[in-house]
């Protein structure tokens, strides 16, 4: 997961890669003039839900709160500062942000406390949620199939779990392809997304047993985890050519 990271203090930045690293997240470094910037561009086409962490700086971080959320962002917003503060740290939640966390930063409590955030603004309470068979986490296990573990790999799990977070509803290839590689120094070519689509829906058919299908492929438009009614997913022509592979 790439996030976006405002820190104006160049000394800390290799701490916080470090840190946000060893819970697979790359930072995004932005400083003042991302502000000035176009930030309804964020919000076209809602492929860009990179979430932001805002190094505290008084009325700065409220006015840059308040920016993103008058353009219309609805990004996850944490704000990061270096002493507990109670007034300003209701003034962020008040102008938008979602979160105030106090350094040291700890990797594993921050994705804990995005994944908090994401699913609540999918309209999710708990920590996984269930179609058919299918039984998906928000932290980051290995979903459950008819009782037993499927294992995925890193870039498989970052896939699903962008699936699972809207289930029955369609996930444009756009949007999984953006909150994946939108930010990598290499970029592959788009129907990367469906050669993974394929092997996480033949590792969920592998271990469903009632022979259904929860991966719907919606030709030219996206993914689906839902329970299939009737007739298999149409896959497109790049996921028959990596079943063939």
């Amino acid at each position: 997961m790439h996030i976006y990271l405002y820190e104006p203090r160049s000394e800390r930045h290799q701490g916080l890669t470090r840190e946000l690293g060893s819970v697979s997240m790359s930072p995004v470094f932005i400083g003042p003039e991302f502000f000035r910037t176009d930030l309804t561009l964020l919000n076209r086409g809602r492929n860009d839900q990179r979430p932001f962490l805002l190094a505290a700086e008084a009325e700065n971080t409220i006015e840059q709160v308040r920016l993103l959320r008058s353009s219309g962002c609805g990004n996850p917003i944490i704000v990061l500062r270096d002493f507990r503060n109670s007034n300003h740290a209701a003034a962020a939640l008040n102008a938008g942000a979602d979160d105030d966390m106090t350094i040291p930063l700890k990797g594993i409590e921050l994705k804990s406390r995005l994944n908090s955030v994401m699913r609540r603004a999918k309209g999710h309470a708990s920590e996984s949620v269930t179609v058919g068979e299918v039984t998906a986490f928000f932290d980051g296990r290995d979903p459950i199939v008819a009782g037993k573990r499927v294992r995925l790999s890193r870039r498989e799990h970052a896939i699903f779990q962008h699936l699972a977070l809207s289930p029955n509803r369609l996930v444009s290839k756009a949007a999984i392809y953006d909150a994946v590689y939108g930010m990598a120094e290499e970029q592959p070519l788009d129907k990367v997304i469906d050669v993974y689509i394929c092997k996480i829906r033949k590792k969920i058919d592998a271990a469903s047993v009632t022979g259904r299908q929860y991966i719907e492929t919606v030709y030219g438009r996206g993914y689906k985890l839902s329970i299939d009614q009737a007739d298999e997913p149409v896959a497109t022509p790049d996921e028959r050519q990596a079943e063939v592979a």
